[in-house]
Parts: C-alpha cells; sequence; structure tokens
C-alpha cells in the first residue's frame, strides 16, 4: 500500500509539473507577437514576423470575391498572428457584392476579379468624399476548367471546344471536336454536365474576356460577371461549382486553381496554338500576367490581360483580383488598418504564400506601384 501511495504521490507530482510547464510556455508565447509558430519540426510556419501593424486596431469588415478567398485566408492569419488586438473579417461572396457593400460604405475594401466598371467609379464618390474607388491589383492566378471523368485523366481543349461546351453546342464526352484534341484517349458516350456560377462573378466576366476574344465565331456573349448562357447548372461560388464538379461525374466547371488542387480535381490543359498545351499552374499563369499592362490612371491600377497569349508555356485563362479602396476619403477609423493589412498582402512575404496555395503573384514592377498606392492612401 505504501508503494501504491508512493506511485500515485510521484504521478501527482508529474502531472502538476507537466501543467505547470505547459503553463510556462503559454505564459510566453501569449507575449509573442511576431506571429510565427513552429510545428513539431520547430520550423516557422507563419510570415507574419515581419508585419508592421503601424496604427491598426479594431475590427476591419471587407467582403467580396470568391476567387482570392484561400489567399486571403492565409494573409488573415498570419496578419492577425503578427498583429494582436486586430481582427480582420473578410467575406468571400462574389466580386458584384463586394462592390456593392464598398459602395454601401460598409466594408473598408473589397475584393474584385474585374475592375471597377465607370458607373460603379461613380457610386463610390459618395462614399469616398474627397476621392473615389480604385482597383489595386493583389493577387493573380489561373482560372481553371476543372472536369470529373470517369477513366479520363488528362483533357486537353482549346478555347472554341470550351466556348460550344460551355454553349450546350457540344453536348457528349466524345464529341469529334474533343476527341480530335484528345487522340488515344477513351472517351466515353457520356453527357456533359456544364456548371458554372450563379451569382455575378468577376472569375466568370474573366472566363467570359478569354472566350469572347479567342473564340469570337462560337462565343457570342459580352463578357459581363452574370452568366450569359442558356443551359447549363449554376452554384453558388467556386467553392460550389468545384464542389459539384467533384461529385458529378461527367462534368466541367470554372474555378480558381487553388480549389482544383485542394480537392484534388482534374483540370484541362489549354491548347493555345503553341507547341503544346499548357497546363494550369501558377507559374503559366505567371507568363501571362506578366504581359499586363497598367490601363488605370492615376492612383488606379486596373491592368489589361492578353487572354490571346501565344507565348511558350503560358496558361491563357487568368485572372486578377483587385482590392478595391478608396484614393482618399476612407473612414478615418479604419484607415491604418487598411493601409496595415494591405501592406502586408502586397509584400514580398505576403506575396510568397500565393503559390503555394495555387495562385501567381502580382509581378514585381506592377507590385511595386501597388505598394506606392498603398502608402498614399488618405
Amino acid at each position: 500500500m505504501k508503494l501504491q501511495r508512493k506511485n500515485r504521490l510521484r504521478a501527482t507530482a508529474l502531472g502538476a509539473l507537466a501543467v505547470s510547464s505547459a503553463l510556462v510556455l503559454t505564459a510566453c508565447g501569449s507575449d509573442n507577437n511576431s506571429g510565427s509558430s513552429t510545428g513539431g519540426s520547430g520550423e516557422k510556419t507563419s510570415a507574419a514576423s515581419n508585419i508592421k501593424c503601424d496604427d491598426a486596431k479594431g475590427q476591419l469588415l471587407a467582403s467580396g470575391s470568391s476567387a482570392q478567398k484561400n489567399a486571403m485566408d492565409l494573409w488573415v492569419k498570419d496578419y492577425m498572428a503578427g498583429c494582436k488586438g486586430v481582427e480582420i473579417n473578410y467575406k468571400s461572396s462574389s466580386s458584384g457584392e463586394g462592390i456593392i457593400a464598398f459602395n454601401q460604405g460598409t466594408v473598408g475594401f473589397a475584393g474584385s476579379d474585374s475592375a471597377l466598371k465607370p458607373e460603379e467609379v461613380a457610386d463610390s464618390k459618395k462614399i469616398c468624399k474627397t476621392g473615389q474607388g480604385i482597383n489595386l491589383p493583389m493577387v493573380g492566378g489561373p482560372i481553371a476548367i476543372g472536369f470529373h471523368l470517369e477513366g479520363v485523366d488528362s483533357l486537353t481543349l482549346d478555347a472554341p471546344t470550351l466556348a460550344k461546351i460551355f454553349d450546350g453546342k457540344i453536348k457528349k464526352w466524345n464529341d469529334p471536336a474533343i476527341a480530335k484534341l484528345n487522340k488515344g484517349a477513351k472517351l466515353p458516350d457520356k453527357a456533359i454536365q456544364a456548371f458554372h456560377r450563379s451569382e455575378d462573378s468577376g472569375t466568370t466576366q474573366n472566363l467570359g474576356k478569354y472566350l469572347a476574344a479567342t473564340a469570337p465565331n462560337d462565343w457570342k456573349y459580352e463578357p459581363e460577371k452574370k452568366w450569359p448562357a442558356p443551359g447549363g447548372q449554376a452554384a453558388s461560388g467556386s467553392a460550389g461549382v468545384a464542389a459539384q464538379v467533384k461529385q458529378v461525374d461527367g462534368s466541367i466547371g470554372y474555378f480558381e486553381l487553388s480549389y482544383a488542387s485542394s480537392q484534388s480535381i482534374s483540370t484541362v490543359d489549354i491548347n493555345t496554338g503553341g507547341s503544346a498545351p499548357v497546363k494550369a499552374t501558377p507559374e503559366n499563369a505567371s507568363k501571362a500576367i506578366a504581359a499586363a499592362k497598367i490601363k488605370g490612371t492615376g492612383k488606379d491600377l486596373a491592368l489589361d490581360l492578353d487572354y490571346t497569349t501565344k507565348a511558350e508555356g503560358a496558361y491563357p485563362i487568368v485572372l486578377v483580383t483587385y482590392e478595391v479602396v478608396c484614393d482618399s476619403g476612407n473612414k478615418a477609423e479604419t484607415l491604418p488598418t487598411v493601409k496595415s493589412f494591405l501592406n502586408y498582402t502586397a509584400s514580398d512575404e505576403g506575396q510568397k504564400v500565393l503559390t503555394d496555395a495555387g495562385y501567381a503573384p502580382i509581378p514585381t514592377e506592377i507590385n511595386a506601384k501597388v505598394r506606392e498606392t498603398i502608402a498614399s492612401l488618405s
């Protein structure tokens, strides 16, 4: 009995020591505002160590593009780890909803996969009392064409064929146009189920710009945020379209590469007319985005993308997501946090996390102008 009592006392003491040690480690950790954390290997797992919080404080609301959701999740996590007491709340909805929220004055910034239209800029002047809304390119990437076809792991399509699929003109997977681009593939006699976004979407508009530019005889629709073609099936957000493609055999849809990567969805290689079909990768998207030109004026940095590129290895179906802010007239209570957070997302560290998440960093020359503009916001 004495031996058992000794063992119980020894176990209690060891347990108390373990709890005490854990509390000490927790207390030490609570004073660490660097935002860096360590995994089992002891290596840093956060890029927050060099974030400049400046006068950021309180809660910042933002909303918009679901295309940048996975990038925004990483940015928000790192930023909030580095800036204790600051809360960034980004609601992933759609580009259209984000711009509406921005022009209603309910968010500090909006995410949009398409630059502001003239009428949206005009509306923004009611909120940006001394200025107007401007576009800051923050994250780029490929719009992946995801597909789910049992027995087929690799698929090549070109712009005219894609246009006919999404317009309901090509209805079967063994259609001669698809077979011609995939010689040797065993394509089933199965109906194609094409999915598109149900709400106004910059991703939809960018896909439309690509199809209109590269297959004008087969895609007669104006590139708008609302899906223009008849037929097909609708789903909410990039996540919704990806979920449907993941589940439905015979399906095809469009969404950012990060959604395909995270769910192991096969993606289409694009025949651009170059020497070989081009895969949807961040690196290949960067080659296309690098050729973009700034078309905005003043502090507006809206870009002109070349969807018709035939450059070797350049993936042509790309988008750039903008953070929409006031150039001047931002709300005094949120301006420091907006500037601090966007300074991080545009920093070398902020851009570095994009590639692993399936996105493409903004080209260095353009990003330098983004940083200058963020510093000048008032």
